[in-house]
């Protein structure tokens, strides 16, 4: 029987409802046919957003949704996204599919959406192919309640009162797509365009920096020693690719068991990436003032045959929950530093969490897995610990048990258990000490390693009650099927 121990009066960091942050890009089908529709089309839309849409993503509480990129925020500029729609600038989206970006999804359209989830707008500027200029105008446009050029020019197209805007990233993947630059040039770059990111009235901007790809420790090293002063977030993207090889990663679909296991594996290795990225922002940032965000992450596999490889359309199975539930665990463990993460991506592009067609909607495995862990949004991370332990053979061998514990505003305990083995049952015991258990309720997700959804049986993979637990005052007694996650609620 797995032990698990939770200390409830040993309290850890708040956790960040940040962390279960969101991605859209203008690639694929992700923003147009995905979230937005237009005003005039069949599907049922509010101001052009999918209602499905987005009510399946005020469920799971979407906090942060991060817009326009990605690869594309470093090659658009923002001013062709607003106006008339009928006279926005058309181009060809070179980054993703060489299809026609008509600009129909602008800054209106992407404020009015997080207007309607209800989440915060996180805006990527465009530094790889744009100017300090553009980029602080955009700024102006969207914050400024003064009269000036920017603010006429927002008024002139229906909205005479600013809006709020908190986060803002100079640059994406600038060590790639972004400009292929090395971190010191960036470094230079990050701090001059950022003197321009400029702070309106009571709009306070929270300036985020272009961190490393992965385990590039040597960006992170000279952003830190350069711009650290000048930043009050730092970057990290991480992508799960069970091959490790790009051009040939794998299927979302077709997998063995050796293969579920790599990408568990891969998918752990996000908490040895932290370590070391924080490890070198605490030697330049001793009081933690600078947050590290992790933007853009999740699982990367070969495209759905017959689908257009520049949209990166990836089904998403039990496996994909998985690596989103144990990366949650890792996530709200570093809740002191890690102040935000922005899974890729949330709509129809690689581990999403809605797939469309049509008027058509389908809830994936990974969504589920958010609307387990919305009970750990701003909530008090506190003392969890169990023996770890091995499932796996070989080469491919993981942790078999993660878990993570919380006490919501309520006094309730909320905690998260994950069990990825492929065949096995697992019996867990939770000793409990500050607090007592008076009822425990809980949901579980669970199914085959191959198990998912689509638009002939969209329900085929959900989170249901789970209601064989044996709660004493100081412990709780569970046994966990097979590839799952149970959520517990204690009070």
């Amino acid at each position: 029987m797995k032990q698990l121990h939770i200390n409830a009066s040993h309290k850890k960091a708040k956790i960040n409802k940040n962390i279960y942050g969101h991605f859209s890009e203008h690639l694929g089908r992700c923003i147009y046919e995905g979230i937005f529709v237009g005003e005039d089309s069949p599907i049922p839309n509010v101001n052009g957003m999918r209602t499905d849409v987005v009510e399946a993503l005020k469920h799971i509480q979407i906090p942060v949704l991060r817009w326009p990129g990605g690869c594309f925020a470093d090659e658009y500029h923002w001013k062709d996204g607003i106006g008339p729609k009928e006279s926005r600038k058309r181009m060809i989206n070179t980054h993703w599919g060489g299809v026609v970006e008509d600009n129909s999804f602008g800054t209106h359209e992407f404020m009015e959406l997080c207007r309607q989830l209800g989440c915060e707008p996180y805006i990527n500027g465009n530094v790889g192919s744009g100017t300090v200029q553009e980029m602080s105008e955009w700024v102006e446009y969207l914050t400024s309640d003064s009269i000036s050029p920017m603010s006429e020019l927002r008024a002139t197209n229906g909205k005479p009162d600013p809006w709020k805007v908190k986060y803002w990233g100079v640059g994406n993947e600038n060590w790639g797509c972004g400009g292929n630059m090395r971190p010191e040039f960036y470094a230079d770059l990050y701090r001059q365009f950022q003197t321009y990111v400029r702070n309106y009235g009571d709009n306070k901007i929270y300036k985020i920096a272009c961190g490393a790809s992965d385990f590039n420790y040597d960006w992170t090293e000279k952003l830190m020693q350069i711009a650290g002063n000048y930043m009050d977030a730092l970057t990290v993207h991480y992508y799960t690719i069970p091959t490790g090889v790009w051009a040939k990663k794998g299927s979302a679909t077709e997998f063995n068991e050796a293969d579920y296991y790599t990408t568990l594996k891969k998918a752990l290795r996000i908490e040895e990436l932290l370590t070391h990225h924080l490890e070198i922002m605490h030697k330049y940032d001793p009081e933690n003032r600078v947050g590290l965000i992790v933007d853009e992450w999740g699982t990367w596999y070969d495209v759905e045959p017959g689908t257009n490889p520049g949209f990166l359309f990836q089904q998403n199975t039990m496996r994909d929950a998985m690596v989103a539930a144990l990366s949650f665990n890792i996530f709200n463990s570093f809740s002191d530093r890690v102040v935000m993460t922005n899974i890729a991506q949330t709509v129809n592009v690689l581990q999403s969490v809605i797939l469309t067609e049509g008027s058509k909607m389908v809830l994936t495995p990974t969504y589920h897995a958010f609307d387990l862990y919305k009970g750990h949004h701003d909530a008090t991370e506190v003392y969890a610990y169990s023996e770890p332990g091995i499932v796996g053979e070989g080469d491919a061998q993981i942790t078999d048990f993660s878990a993570s514990a919380s006490v919501q505003e309520d006094g309730s305990l909320y905690i998260t258990l994950v069990n990825p083995a492929v065949s096995a049952e697992l019996p867990v015991e939770v000793s409990l000490s500050g607090i007592k258990a008076n009822k425990a309720t809980a949901q579980v997700l669970a199914g085959n390693i191959h198990a998912h959804n689509c638009f002939e049986n969209p329900d085929a993979v959900k989170a249901v009650d789970f209601n064989d637990i044996t709660v004493s005052s100081d412990s709780l007694k569970l046994t966990m099927p097979a590839c799952s996650i149970i959520a517990v609620k204690v009070s």
